[in-house]
């Protein structure tokens, strides 16, 4: 079954960095579009970032801070995260979209602190 485990949240302060990785499995993982989505308290679900073999494109409110990359040799996908406000506080969810429908995993939270 398809699996995707996050981790590398915490807390860090306005202006510091962060990375979260994702390790995916049950799926064909160089074939796959992975995205990164967050969701804050009292907001929807957005999209963070996403990356597939025709590119990456990024939130409107993330460009230029937030890099998503992907090592397929270990089924991993990155979330390099600069310059963090504390609007960037949610809980950032991993996700793959199959033929069987979108997968989730089970988030990670980043708090930014001001």
């Amino acid at each position: 079954q398809v699996q995707l485990v996050e981790s590398g949240g915490g807390l860090v302060q306005v202006g510091g960095s962060l990375t979260l990785s994702c390790v995916a499995s049950g799926i064909i993982f160089e074939l796959a579009t992975m995205a990164w989505y967050r969701q804050a308290v009292g907001k929807q679900r957005e999209l963070v970032a996403a990356i597939s073999g025709g590119g990456t494109n990024y939130g409107d409110s993330v460009k230029g801070r937030f890099t998503i990359s992907r090592d397929n040799a270990i089924n991993t996908v990155y979330l390099q995260m600069n310059s963090l406000k504390p609007e960037d506080t949610a809980v950032y969810y991993c996700n793959v979209l199959t033929v069987n429908g979108p997968y989730w995993g089970q988030g990670t939270q980043v708090t930014v602190s001001s």
